[in-house]
């Protein structure tokens, strides 16, 4: 039985090494693609494995051995060509799930159509985020789930400080499922439903953000 997953990361740029250096960390396969040879030199440092190589080569494909990959991470999202030509070869290599960084809705859709099981748009995304940030006041965080529920992390209102989250029933209330509670760099799963709020404290919740904005 298999003990990790492997990934492929092809695109060794500011967004492919990210992922990369995070999925090392996390103790899971790595290999690292680009064709630039200074990127490979440097990635090597960080990775275990790096190949300088032209991923949209059928024949270098079939060297690399990424059919043994689980996953694979296609981030060279500013040459279209490339991208669509190297997510088309990972399908065909038969690998099980691929993830493909796009520039653009007409992008992801043609990823999507040669193969590509999952698009991101990285800077769209990132942007949105901040702009709900910032236009809600309270939110220090939000991840979306889906167009109805999100994971956010929130500062508790004056009104909630000293008081238990028993007392405040923000479930009931608010809709607020309450999941953790940060406190500083440390975040507890384990909540007290006895213990008062305090102002060092930011909640982290799962909820409708749409039902949020009279809170």
């Amino acid at each position: 039985m298999k003990e990790k997953k492997s990934f492929a990361v092809f695109g060794l740029g500011r967004y492919g090494m990210a992922v990369a250096e995070e999925l090392v960390k996390a103790g899971a396969d790595v290999l690292g693609v680009d064709q630039d040879e200074a990127r490979v030199n440097a990635a090597a440092l960080l990775l275990p494995v790096c190949k300088c190589a032209n991923a949209t080569d059928r024949d270098v494909m079939k060297q690399l051995g990424v059919r043994n990959v689980d996953v694979a991470i296609v981030a060279m999202a500013g040459k279209l060509e490339d991208s669509i030509l190297v997510t088309m070869l990972c399908k065909e290599a038969g690998i099980p799930f691929i993830i493909a960084k796009c520039a653009n809705d007409l992008h992801g859709e043609i990823l999507a159509r040669v193969g590509a099981d999952k698009v991101v748009y990285p800077e769209r995304d990132s942007g949105v985020r901040l702009a709900k940030n910032l236009l809600s006041a309270g939110f220090v965080d939000m991840i979306e789930l889906s167009d109805s529920a999100a994971v956010l992390e929130i500062e508790p209102s004056r009104a909630w400080l000293g008081k238990s989250l028993r007392e405040l029933e923000l479930r009931r209330k608010h809709k607020l499922n309450v999941v953790a509670i940060r406190r500083g760099e440390r975040v507890d799963v384990q909540i007290d439903p006895e213990a008062p709020l305090t102002e060092s404290e930011r909640l982290v919740v799962i909820a409708d953000p749409a039902a949020l904005k009279d809170l």
